[in-house]
């Protein structure tokens, strides 16, 4: 992952300017009573452990196979991207039922200590923006990390405006009102990080292959005269994985035939770590096999 090793440095620095504006509105939403300040550290919670996760799989990618876990640890990525939704769901509905209360009963925030806090937060996040803007076309991992950051400036923006909504109108249920947005935006994305997470876990189908496709691709091939026990699965969530049983007319060459399937699945459905199992019409087939065609 040489793109990814490269880009370490400012995935570093993200992770620090994150958890720094996290650990400011935090301490903001306590000294200011603002829930949308609270709201956004919440975002901001998930998103520096997003990074971290980023960080923590960049590292253990390089780590070889071994004895214990011959496919390396690629799949800590899912299993940290499961445990950052569940916190999410929770911190979520927490600013969702807290927002009611405070529409019944407003409650006074300190709306320019609660802009002075956003204003750091948004310098930070521009920041981090930049530094990962030249690795986020090169790198799945370093894309993801800029989305999130892209989203915690937005976040931060919307602080900004309801700050100075509520320092010069007085309406408090402004805060209230902006606590429930991000709330309510940020748990489509929670449960699209679970759902792909656990799709990994599950060994599913990876997003953006199409199995009847992928199969009908496979059996194209002249001297492929049927297919079983196809499987395709996730490693992590960029690293799909293929294994199948092949069978071949009589007169193919087993070898070339696998090189042209091999060369047909990665270019046309980006699968590079593929197992095939040649075999002859002769060949008695497995009994119970799943997937046969």
């Amino acid at each position: 992952m040489p793109s990814e090793i490269r880009y370490e440095k400012p995935l570093w620095w993200a992770l620090g300017l994150t958890a720094t504006v996290l650990l400011a509105e935090m301490a903001g939403a306590w000294l200011t009573n603002s829930l949308a300040l609270l709201s956004d550290a919440a975002h901001m919670a998930t998103d520096t452990l997003a990074l971290a996760i980023a960080l923590i799989a960049v590292r253990l990618a390089r780590r070889p196979p071994d004895a214990r876990r011959t496919y390396g640890y690629v799949r800590f990525e899912a299993l940290g991207a499961l445990a950052n939704g569940g916190l999410l769901f929770v911190l979520a509905g927490y600013i969702l039922w807290e927002a009611v209360h405070r529409f019944r009963s407003p409650v006074p925030v300190a709306s320019w200590g609660m802009l002075g806090v956003a204003v750091i937060g948004l310098a930070c996040n521009l920041v981090a923006m930049r530094l990962l803007h030249a690795g986020s076309g090169q790198s799945l991992n370093l894309k993801g990390a800029y989305l999130e950051v892209w989203s915690d400036m937005l976040g931060s923006v919307a602080v900004i405006v309801a700050a100075i909504v509520i320092g010069l109108t007085g309406w408090l249920w402004v805060d209230p009102l902006l606590a429930a947005l991000i709330g309510l935006w940020v748990l489509p994305r929670t449960w699209v990080l679970v759902r792909e997470a656990l799709n990994v876990l599950m060994e599913g189908v990876p997003r953006g292959v199409d199995l009847a496709v992928l199969r009908g691709d496979l059996q194209a091939h002249p001297r492929v005269v049927g297919l079983h026990d196809l499987h395709v699965w996730a490693l992590a969530s960029s690293t799909p994985a293929l294994t199948a049983h092949v069978v071949m007319d009589g007169d193919g060459d087993a070898v070339a035939v696998r090189r042209e399937l091999e060369g047909m699945l990665v270019q046309r459905h980006g699968i590079r770590h593929v197992t095939l199992q040649m075999e002859s019409e002769n060949e008695a087939q497995c009994t119970g096999c799943a997937n046969d065609a």
